[in-house]
């Protein structure tokens, strides 16, 4: 009889368990790429510790933003991560909500710039990276953006799309180095379309010209920091410009969705992922660059990142609202005078 009382309840305190862990669910949306290494150190050790079940959607910004959009008034995602001009799109379609910063016990110990990037607490900054020139240090110089264009390089420089996230901050930093900050992007644009026949490939994705890289069909281009530990183990004499008129980049940031039905948890899985364990287990692994100044790593690890105070200070990143008032009329004009 003690038995049968027994197995009941632990049967019943088992059903009762599996019913709590239905019933708290957060459901995120978050980019595709380090999916196996985001679960075993992000996704994974939440759950564990919220006894929760965890559903993850992943996409490319456009998608998912759309997708947030189209479920606005019945929102299914608690919360997301994407670039700062899309989470400025999200809160001023009225799809995101302010976070509550207080909520947050890891945010004081973020870099300022990642504390309020988008405006009005509409998102928290949780990487960033630097783009700057990746090139072979065995066949070219370069100390200026405007070295991409030099005789040796003919035939042998790609350039992103402008339609990617490193076109338009590479196209600022060569504005910069014409001695134009105009936020139309005119001039360097301009300056691309006039060699653009030197230019082997406007690459939309960083495989694409990591490839090129490898098989020596290229020497240099312009590439964010999270891509560079696959040049770093190419064989090849690679270097990571220092320009003289500095590197951009972009950061990545978190946003709470309007009407979020698990908004506890939402604020629990943010204030996690920003703790210095899992922003250091995250460096470690090559995955992000840490947004939280606490982090401490190896300077083999270090190397790979955009890391440090010193090099987050001097970083000149596009703010989100110049991006996103603009990025229509640079990809007109890109099509106009690039032709892509």
């Amino acid at each position: 009889m003690l038995k049968t009382f027994l197995a009941s309840t632990v049967a019943l305190a088992a059903l009762t368990g599996a019913a709590t862990a239905q019933d708290k669910k957060l459901v995120i949306s978050v980019y595709g790429f380090a999916q196996d290494e985001f679960k075993e150190i992000v996704y994974d050790p939440f759950e564990a510790q919220c006894g929760c079940e965890l559903v993850v959607e992943t996409g490319n910004s456009v998608e998912r933003l759309a997708k947030l959009e189209a479920r606005k008034d019945d929102p299914e995602i608690d919360m997301a991560v994407m670039s700062t001009h899309d989470a400025l799109a999200a809160a001023r379609a009225e799809i995101t909500q302010k976070i509550d910063v207080s909520r947050l016990s890891n945010y004081d110990k973020l870099y300022d710039i990642a504390k309020d990037p988008v405006g009005d607490n509409m998102g928290v900054g949780y990487t960033f990276y630097a783009t700057s020139i990746a090139y072979r240090a065995d066949e070219v110089t370069i100390e200026s953006w405007e070295d991409l264009f030099q005789d040796k390089l003919k035939g042998r420089v790609a350039f992103p799309n402008v339609t990617t996230n490193q076109g338009p901050p590479a196209l600022y930093m060569l504005g910069q180095a014409m001695g134009d900050d105009a936020a139309s992007l005119e001039a360097p644009i301009n300056k691309v379309a006039e060699n653009k026949d030197d230019i082997v490939t406007f690459y939309v994705r960083s495989s694409q010209v990591a490839q090129l890289m490898q098989q020596e069909e290229i020497l240099a281009a312009p590439i964010g920091r999270f891509a560079w530990g696959a040049y770093s183990k190419m064989g090849l004499d690679m270097a990571w410009a220092t320009p003289k008129e500095g590197q951009t980049g972009g950061m990545n940031v978190m946003v709470l969705t309007k009407g979020a039905k698990n908004e506890d948890l939402a604020y629990d899985f943010m204030d996690f992922w920003l703790s210095t364990e899992i922003q250091t287990k995250l460096a470690e692994a090559l995955v992000d660059s840490p947004a939280n100044a606490e982090v401490e790593v190896a300077d083999e690890i270090a190397e790979n990142l955009t890391y440090g105070a010193e090099t987050v200070k001097n970083l000149k990143l596009l703010p989100p609202d110049v991006i996103l008032d603009n990025r229509d009329q640079w990809l007109d004009l890109w099509n106009e005078k690039v032709g892509q």
